[in-house]
């Protein structure tokens, strides 16, 4: 099954002259660690957040590599929400979207996935 995101229509922000437009797209597989949780921006849009945690083995160099990644998923819109809601630990899912920048409360900053489109396996 797999759903996604309404297309939504943003106004473009002109990039600084200094800057090189470049893809930011990721496709990562793995298990929901912690549950979907619910929040609204103040304009109303509903946006879940839930931890993915990923293990594969990998090639690398010419050896077999076993890898282990954490990461938060953003799901934004009525569309996201209702698929991110059915979502339990556990569940197996494929998620594509684009990676951005988060901070927390102790200025920290991490990367955070942007969904658009998210796959049970």
């Amino acid at each position: 099954m797999m759903m996604t995101a309404a297309p939504t229509a943003m106004p473009k922000r002109p990039l600084p002259s200094n800057t090189v437009e470049q893809e930011n797209r990721l496709v990562l597989g793995g298990v929901v660690n912690k549950p979907p949780q619910l929040r609204h921006t103040p304009a109303g849009i509903p946006v879940m957040r839930f931890s993915l945690r990923h293990e594969s083995l990998q090639q690398e160099a010419g050896m077999k590599r076993q890898v282990f990644c954490q990461i938060g998923v953003m799901a934004s819109g009525d569309t996201m929400q209702q698929t991110v809601q059915q979502l339990q630990a556990g569940d197996g899912i494929r998620v594509s979207g684009f990676l951005a920048r988060a901070n927390n409360r102790d200025g920290e900053y991490r990367l955070v996935l942007h969904a658009d489109m998210i796959e049970r396996m």
